[in-house]
């Protein structure tokens, strides 16, 4: 039911009508022909290079190629016109029962209109959010996590085996210091006066609660307890808390990941995942002993002037070596990294995907660079950078949250606009370019608010229904006669055209699953929400262009069924971008 594949199969088809590809054609590469929409809709439907591609291996002008593919496409009754453009582009214009079929096809579907098995169970995992445990998440982290949330359901819709990931950064110093932070609050829970919070430890609201449970489980036995005893014990309940906090804010968002992954398991048994990662590296061939010259810039605390075990990243696309193993034998933090991707490649991912926040663009390189050493090849990783959102009410910058302490969190924007808002806003502009979000744009009704436009037209769909039950109860909505000889009856231009837009879903879908930016999915849902708006406006100008006509039930029927298509494809994508598809909106 994709038009593009359909096209490209009936070129391919009558390339063997003609005389000379069919005595000179053998061993041509076929897999380049494309079958694209013209960048102008006045040259036609559907658009084709073949006869550029292969006038000149056969011994021929393109352009007269293209006159002997146009002779035999003309035969083809779902054509209405074809012609040459230009040095021998074919353009093509579909005829109405081309159309007709193709929406009686679309009716059939329902929900499943668009999915495809582009992806043949290739497995995936997409790794996001991520967020460090030690407080409620940020904005910044809320784009991302609808991104890659997004990102893995379109996977999903296009036969991926997709697996939602969530690295929990449990290991390292900044663990210690929300260790510290809950530590603090829980001697205020006992009643201690600790002041102002110190600097270099967790100001934020959030962490009272936590010492509360403290003192509440433990009393005054902590207090009693040297560091090195008090400290594990904290360490696993600030964790615990902190990641049950992370799940509320985001199943608040709709975002519900399949494996919680702790970074400390990479450390237990004396690191054994992590040395095996580097012998693993050391077999084939990517470690050696030496010493690295100080960065340029900041020098990072984990830098040191002494001989230590490197990974030669260079040889596989980095900019410089990485240490793996400091002088006295730990483990760095980029060998955890290194272990966490042969964990992901031993558990047979082909593809990963990592979405990350703009600030670790330098993390690209080097993660290329594990992903080409540990696999050989095999795995194609990619790294999706998220840039800032900006913030604003009513064009005004907004202040930070009492609750963080230092941001604005995720919940203080969920809680306010509610989840449709953010989550169909944050996949409004492509993940590469700034985000400006406005508490009061978001929540207008009207058509500068593309996800109230989007959603309204999906209710407008599901008016339409109640009127027709309305005009005719005995209709069974749910079950449509509906046949190519119904579909007929939708011949108006109007009507045409939102097939014609419906039609563009597939390859919609596909596109922006091959390019892994799912922005593309909200775009189209809102220019189709557009055409629908669009052509239901027409019907309050002119009655014979109403939906629902209460002296013709047949036309009626087969208009339902254009709208049945209108709201499956609505449902789809929203679904896609995790989005609801209301039934009513007031």
């Amino acid at each position: 039911m994709n038009i593009f594949h359909d096209f490209a199969g009936k070129i391919k088809s009558v390339l063997n009508d003609i005389d000379i590809f069919r005595e000179n054609g053998a061993g041509a590469d076929l897999s380049r022909i494309t079958v694209e929409a013209p960048r102008d809709p006045a040259h036609g439907d559907v658009s084709t290079n073949v006869a550029m591609l292969l006038g000149k291996p056969l011994g021929m002008n393109p352009r007269d190629f293209a006159n002997l593919v146009v002779e035999k496409l003309q035969a083809d009754p779902d054509i209405a016109d074809v012609s040459v453009a230009g040095p021998g582009f074919i353009n093509i214009r579909l005829a109405p029962i081309y159309w007709q079929k193709l929406l009686n096809a679309m009716v059939s579907a329902g929900e499943s209109f668009g999915r495809s098995d582009l992806g043949k169970g290739r497995k995936v995992n997409v790794e996001y959010v991520s967020a460090n445990p030690t407080g409620p998440m940020h904005v910044g982290h809320c784009r991302g996590a609808v991104v890659g949330d997004t990102l893995a359901n379109l996977l999903a819709f296009t036969g991926h085996d997709v697996t939602k990931e969530y690295y929990i950064n449990d290991a390292g110093s900044q663990i210690d210091v929300l260790a510290r932070s809950v530590y603090l609050r829980y001697r205020e829970a006992l009643g201690d006066k600790i002041g102002e919070i110190p600097s270099g430890l967790y100001p934020g609201d959030y962490l009272v609660p936590v010492g509360k449970a403290l003192a509440d489980e433990y009393g005054s036995k902590l207090r009693a307890m040297p560091e090195d005893q008090w400290m594990p014990i904290v360490k696993e309940k600030a964790i615990a808390a902190m990641m049950a906090m992370i799940r509320e804010d985001l199943a608040a968002l709709n975002v519900h990941h399949d494996v919680f992954f702790s970074e400390r398991t990479l450390h237990d048994g004396n690191g054994d995942l992590i040395l095996s990662a580097i012998n693993d590296l050391t077999y084939k061939g990517h470690v050696y002993k030496g010493k690295l010259p100080p960065p340029k810039g900041q020098v990072p605390e984990d830098w040191e002037d002494r001989e230590q075990t490197l990974f030669r990243s260079t040889d596989v696309g980095d900019d410089i070596d990485r240490p793996l193993m400091k002088s006295d034998g730990s483990f760095t933090y980029f060998a955890a990294d290194v272990a966490y991707f042969k964990n992901k490649y031993d558990r047979g991912f082909n593809d990963m995907i990592y979405v990350l926040g703009q600030d670790h663009g330098g993390y690209v390189k080097r993660l290329e660079a594990v992903a080409k050493a540990v696999s050989g090849g095999a795995v194609h990783l990619t790294v999706l950078l998220c840039q800032l959102v900006k913030l604003y009410r009513d064009g005004e910058p907004v202040k930070m949250s009492k609750r963080s302490g230092d941001f604005v969190t995720l919940r203080d924007v969920v809680d306010e606009v509610g989840r449709d808002p953010v989550r169909f806003m944050m996949i409004y502009r492509k993940n590469s370019e700034p985000l400006d979000f406005d508490f009061a744009k978001v929540t207008e009704h009207s058509k500068d608010n593309p996800v109230f436009y989007v959603q309204y037209a999906h209710a407008r769909c599901e008016s339409i229904y109640r009127q027709a039950h309305e005009v005719y109860p005995e209709l069974d909505l749910a079950n449509l006669p509906f046949d190519d000889r119904i579909a007929s009856l939708i011949d108006d231009p109007a009507e045409l055209q939102l097939v014609a837009k419906l039609a563009e879903y597939p390859r919609i879908i596909e596109a922006a699953a091959v390019s892994q930016e799912p922005h593309r999915v909200a775009y189209y849902l809102y220019d189709l929400a557009g055409v629908f708006h669009g052509h239901w406006n027409k019907g309050k100008e002119n009655t014979g262009l109403r939906f629902v006509n209460d002296k013709n039930r047949e036309l009626t029927v087969a208009r339902l069924g254009l709208v049945r298509a209108v709201a499956s494809v609505l449902k789809s994508g929203l679904g896609i971008t995790g989005t609801a598809a209301p039934d009513e909106m007031r």
